[in-house]
């Protein structure tokens, strides 16, 4: 289950995505928009998807709230924090409109995702500060939403479809000038993880057809795109049903001590062609995904085979495991055992050498005992992750734990497991990447780094952050003047300090994604 962000999940909790860029060639006298993103990354996604289907009606962008004529919050439902975030915003928000001049039509305020889809009712009649309403399935209705708020009632529209993949919205990159993009290529979720409300907030599962999403890639490529994630609840569960000649094709089995809630799904072109398929457009462009479920790796490799094969794709997968404990996965309904997901982890490893490998765990699920927690530290231990998101549980209604099971771990208990599974998780990523000093990593450059103006930050092919000294760089081919590294420029580092999160390094060379995958 997607992208609980948290690099080193020190905190525990969801907060807003850094403000976008406005959009250039605003019209003067066009109602102005000021977005804003919480939670996951496929809520940055449809944010970007929201502001192509309303530049197309004439909204212009803002980054600066005070400018707004409709404020969008795109929110996320997966633990009660997110959700008070939304709630504290909002009061922020009753405050600035409170002190709207008259001379200006009254400040419009929307609530988009999940938390939309989850609470309508309450959010609508909550102190009636907000004036649209509208679930993940919902933004192409956005005009219309807005123009019923403008006339001074409230407008929703909740309902989650069984088509709906925004397949020929292409979105508007709001990273301006960036070198890395997020590309969503499913939504929603069958697999009914007893805690989780992803499929009751974001609908049941559909893949967006391959062919726009391959339109997509070429368009980043061609704007400078140098690292695109595939973006979706369940990836490697992705099935393109648009071509009528593959509807027939038999569903793929799953691997022995893995099972899923629903019956297998036969038809449509999988992950693996898409994986193909996007890897070719560009040589030069780095491709990974996320996130994907232990179960959908059939026992026939052809995704870890192309991951391996192709130098494009990069040797890191996310393999969320969310409990050491059997009994724990059992009742969390995540469909295999803990020896199944370390059979699953030999695999993986025995067929992507040095591959990077991070993780998903929830503590303090109903039931949790001091055993099944012990059981989860000495899985971090056993498996060495390099990146870890790691939260203590949070019950949401309507999933089927709010049903069944009984949120019965105190709130101290959960704490002071999380602190365990955070320290021994820290430990063992710093164990896993001392393991890479001495060596030479590939480091797509990003930017300068936040403590140095006089040093850079990019993230190497396994998603590690690195920082070396910005100098003058010859470059691998051994022609041209020096020059400095810019953003989206591929650097050889040699790696000389690791700690759980961070790679420390000196740069050899300036050099091409090719260039470093002929000369290993």
């Amino acid at each position: 289950d997607l992208r609980h962000f948290l690099r080193a999940a020190a905190a525990g909790q969801p907060g807003p995505s850094p403000e976008l860029p406005p959009e250039s060639g605003s019209t003067p006298g066009a109602p102005r928009v000021y977005l804003e993103t919480y939670g996951c990354q496929m809520n940055v996604s449809d944010t970007e998807i929201a502001w192509a289907i309303l530049q197309k009606n004439g909204y212009t962008r803002t980054k600066e709230l005070h400018e707004a004529d409709v404020v969008l919050l795109v929110t996320c439902s997966v633990r009660e924090k997110a959700e008070q975030a939304i709630w504290n915003r909002l009061q922020h928000l009753k405050a600035l409109k409170a002190r709207r001049p008259r001379a200006r039509a009254p400040l419009r305020i929307g609530i988009l995702g999940c938390m939309a889809e989850r609470l309508k009712e309450e959010i609508l009649h909550r102190e009636k500060l907000v004036d649209v309403v509208a679930g993940p399935d919902a933004y192409r209705d956005l005009p219309r939403l807005l123009a019923v708020a403008q006339s001074g009632q409230q407008a929703a529209n909740v309902l989650l479809s069984l088509e709906e993949t925004y397949a020929d919205i292409l979105p508007v990159q709001t990273s301006a000038g960036g070198r890395t993009a997020f590309v969503s290529i499913m939504r929603g979720c069958d697999n009914m993880c007893s805690y989780c409300i992803v499929p009751f907030t974001r609908g049941r599962e559909r893949s967006r057809p391959i062919a726009s999403i391959l339109q997509e890639v070429r368009m980043l490529s061609d704007q400078g795109v140098k690292e695109v994630t595939l973006l979706g609840q369940n990836v490697n569960s992705f099935r393109d049903l648009s071509e009528v000649q593959f509807q027939s094709v038999a569903a793929p089995g799953l691997s022995r001590g893995f099972s899923t809630v629903y019956k297998a799904k036969p038809g449509g072109l999988r992950f693996a062609h898409l994986l193909d398929q996007v890897s070719r457009i560009d040589p030069e462009m780095r491709i990974r995904f996320t996130s994907p479920h232990p179960k959908d790796f059939p026992d026939e490799a052809s995704v870890l085979q192309l991951i391996q094969e192709r130098h494009n794709i990069c040797k890191q997968l996310h393999l969320p495991a969310q409990s050491g404990s059997t009994r724990v996965l059992e009742a969390m309904r995540r469909g295999y055992t803990r020896e199944a997901y370390l059979e699953l982890v030999h695999h993986v490893r025995d067929s992507i050498p040095g591959v990077s490998l991070s993780s998903d765990f929830i503590t303090g699920f109903c039931g949790e005992t001091e055993e099944d927690h012990q059981q989860t530290v000495s899985l971090l231990r056993e498996v060495r992750y390099n990146v870890g998101f790691l939260f203590a549980y949070s019950m949401r209604q309507k999933t089927r734990a709010y049903h069944r099971l009984q949120d019965n771990v105190p709130l101290d208990v959960k704490k002071r497991r999380l602190e365990e599974l955070i320290a021994t998780f820290r430990e063992e990523a710093a164990r896993a990447n001392a393991a890479l000093v001495g060596q030479a990593q590939l480091v797509l450059v990003e930017g300068p780094s936040k403590r140095s103006a006089s040093e850079l930050c990019g993230r190497n092919d396994g998603n590690i952050k690195v920082i070396f000294p910005d100098t003058e760089l010859e470059d691998a081919a051994g022609c041209g003047a020096l020059g400095r590294a810019q953003p989206g420029d591929y650097v050889m580092v040699k790696v000389t300090s690791a700690s759980s999160q961070t790679l420390q390094g000196v740069p050899l060379c300036r050099t091409t994604l090719s260039r470093a995958a002929a000369s290993h």
